[in-house]
């Protein structure tokens, strides 16, 4: 079974689902290269108008990286090789010349939550939990997300949800503008619904005010503070804590 799938509906929409249920959607390598494989055609096909990220399943958008298969990776080296290339891949999302969005069918934590902050709209099923759980394996957001998040909504209430390292739920997140909208059920239909009108629009619309942003972000070196943060990670990856941390939570 292939570990992510690519479907192009007529509507232009462009959907990339996680296809590992049975590890809650969780991040391996194979992942991480459908996922450029992804932002690659949605950036070069012109029969897509946006792209939208979701998880196979009822219950998980993405339970963050697979810790079976990361957790082999012990010094900071390698967990840099690791997460810079994850992280260069949510730059890529968040700077796509096109509209993105987050359909979130069920759990989203750690890199799950990182993935989903990089898009940018968010809509969730709900009663679904999210969280930025990172703090509590003893490292910090890995790809990109603290950076992210202080881009997206008001800088006291992301320091807030990173600090704590907590669940949250959709409902609570919408009230601090992380979710945009909650559904009893999410799907392919439901995120057409929600960019409906975004997507009637003419492409070079889409991309022209899309760039507004972008020249925004690069002018902050959004880049930079992604690459600075992804370092950061790394380091204390490498500590032992961290790996005690992992292993603690493994054996549950």
């Amino acid at each position: 079974m292939k570990d992510f799938i690519i479907n192009l509906h007529s509507s232009g929409i462009l959907e990339w689902k996680i296809n590992r249920p049975e590890k809650r959607n969780a991040v391996n390598f194979n992942v991480i290269a459908g996922l450029e494989t992804v932002l690659d055609r949605a950036e070069n096909d012109n029969n897509v108008k946006a792209l939208v990220i979701t998880g196979e399943g009822e219950y998980a958008f993405c339970s963050g990286g697979d810790l079976d298969e990361f957790h082999q990776l012990k010094t900071e080296e390698e967990a840099y090789s690791m997460l810079s290339k994850m992280g260069l891949n949510l730059y890529r999302l968040a700077t796509l010349s096109k509209p993105t969005l987050a359909l979130i069918n069920g759990t989203a934590v750690g890199g799950g939550c990182e993935i989903a902050t990089a898009c940018d709209f968010r809509i969730a099923k709900t009663g679904s939990k999210l969280g930025f759980i990172q703090g509590k394996l003893g490292i910090t957001t890995g790809w990109g997300g603290a950076s992210l998040l202080y881009e997206k909504i008001p800088s006291h209430s992301a320091l807030k949800i990173l600090l704590e390292a907590n669940i949250y739920s959709a409902e609570e997140l919408k009230e601090l503008g992380f979710i945009h909208q909650v559904y009893p059920t999410v799907n392919v239909d439901t995120a057409y619904q929600f960019l409906r009108e975004i997507v009637k629009n003419d492409m070079n619309v889409l991309k022209s005010y899309k760039q507004v942003l972008i020249s925004r972000w690069q002018s902050t070196n959004l880049f930079s503070r992604i690459d600075q943060e992804i370092r950061q990670c790394s380091m204390l990856w490498e500590k032992e804590e961290h790996h005690q941390a992992v292993s603690k939570f493994l054996s549950k």
